[in-house]
């Protein structure tokens, strides 16, 4: 976009001879329609059209076209042309007269940031699609009790406790929570504050001053700076210390902490989510964790249920983990046998998500076939026994399971024969099951 023509045929023949498909303008209004009409990635634009004055043009031009990178050039290369330019949401400017190679360099560079800053949205999407709660593994109605929690909690910035038993994806739940938060755009950092010794943790939360200790030769700031206005989850929170509890208390109801070594304090953002296995209450009776804290962590608190109270979860947990595995590995897999699937359904699970994991990439790393066998799972792995409750809640998932399996083939594959064929059953079979399982013929 430039009024004089010798700069708009110069400058639109030597890019296009560089591979670039070019659109001139004379006028600000000309370039607006070209904007409405097409996408452009980058635009160059005059500081002294006709018209509409480049600043306006730019502020005009970015409603069209959020998605372009705009390039100044200007005559008068003043700091407060670029500023005012900057400030409207310029990426770069040139100064006349123009040189040719510096404006190819210059595009060049700002499609390299685009093409990055695009890859970096497309992560950005991935990661929350990942951990957005609608597509988290659970359909069973204590799963779906914790997402209508987290649907709740997410848009607010109140400190939330998720509670459970190790292994059941408290961490999971967290991130569900930040992604679907405010801070989103900020950063999820996490802590496992009983992996970390006592005298090291509070410095990674809170950072230190330079000679705070011996060895620190400089200033560094803790996860809960680094954060920014994101979320610092703290796994394990029962395992922290008493002076790192009061520092932490300080930073939920003040929003500030002192780092090592300092004496002044300075303030923070981020939010806090704390995640334990133990009883904190009980923690507190017994005068191990500080009630004020434990009453500003638990303003909302998420039980997160371990597998065995969702053992209708365990067939797509199966189907998702086996595929993320599969791909890691570097393998193909059709699945696991029905045999196989009720025995996963029938075990304990005292390690939870975790260990369920951990059963299938052994399986998928020692098994031969295209199908799962229960010969490929752990050798240690048992069906529950004894309690009757638990027998009973293990015979509903099952009934569950294969009523949700054999109508999902039905839907698939219509005809009852080759449905029959599909599950590896009798036509008689089938039609059995249907009657006794309820199923709705489609």
């Amino acid at each position: 976009m430039d009024d004089e023509p010798l700069i708009r045929s110069t400058l639109a023949e030597y890019l296009t001879q560089e591979g670039l498909e070019v659109v001139t303008c004379a006028s600000g209004e000309e370039a607006l329609v070209q904007a409405a009409a097409q996408r452009f990635d980058v635009a160059l634009c005059d500081v002294q059209l006709p018209g509409i004055d480049g600043i306006e043009l730019l502020q005009r031009l970015l409603k069209i076209s959020p998605q372009t990178f705009v390039l100044f050039i200007t005559a008068y290369a003043t700091v407060e042309n670029a500023v005012r330019a900057f400030q409207r949401g310029a990426q770069d400017y040139l100064m006349k007269p123009i040189l040719l190679d510096e404006v190819l360099s210059k595009i060049r560079r700002l499609l390299a940031y685009r093409a990055l800053f695009q890859e970096n949205q497309s992560l950005r999407r991935e990661l929350n699609r990942d951990y957005d709660f609608d597509h988290i593994v659970g359909r069973s109605p204590a799963m779906q009790r914790v997402f209508e929690m987290v649907r709740k909690v997410a848009p607010t910035p109140t400190t939330v406790l998720l509670v459970g038993e190790s292994g059941t994806g408290k961490e999971l739940i967290a991130r569900a929570i930040h992604v679907q938060g405010a801070g989103s755009a900020a950063r999820f950092l996490a802590i496992n504050c009983a992996a970390i010794p006592h005298d090291l943790l509070e410095n990674q939360l809170f950072g230190h001053r330079k000679g705070a200790f011996t060895g620190a030769d400089r200033d560094q700031a803790g996860l809960s700076v680094h954060a920014g206005a994101g979320t610092v989850f703290l796994d394990e929170v029962g395992e922290l210390p008493p002076g790192t509890q009061a520092k932490l208390l300080r930073a939920i109801e003040q929003k500030e902490i002192l780092p090592v070594g300092a004496n002044e304090p300075i303030q923070v953002e981020a939010r806090i989510l704390a995640a334990t296995n133990k009883d904190l209450a009980n923690e507190v009776e017994h005068g191990r964790f500080r009630p004020d804290l434990y009453y500003r962590l638990n303003v909302v608190s998420i039980r997160i249920p371990p597998l065995r109270e969702r053992r209708e979860d365990i067939p797509d947990l199966v189907e998702f983990l086996l595929a993320k595995q599969a791909r890691a590995l570097g393998k193909r897999i059709n699945g696991v046998t029905h045999e196989t699937m009720q025995l996963l359904m029938a075990c304990p699970w005292k390690g939870n998500v975790r260990e369920l994991e951990n059963a299938l990439q052994r399986a998928l790393i020692l098994g031969e076939g295209p199908i799962i066998t229960a010969s490929d799972l752990p050798p240690d792995l048992a069906p529950i026994e004894g309690d009757p409750a638990l027998v009973d809640e293990f015979a509903e998932a099952v009934r569950r399971f294969e009523k949700q399996h054999i109508e999902r083939i039905l839907r698939q594959v219509p005809d009852k024969k080759e449905a029959a064929q599909r599950l590896g059953v009798g036509l008689s079979s089938l039609y059995r099951k249907i009657a006794e399982l309820g199923i709705q013929m489609p």
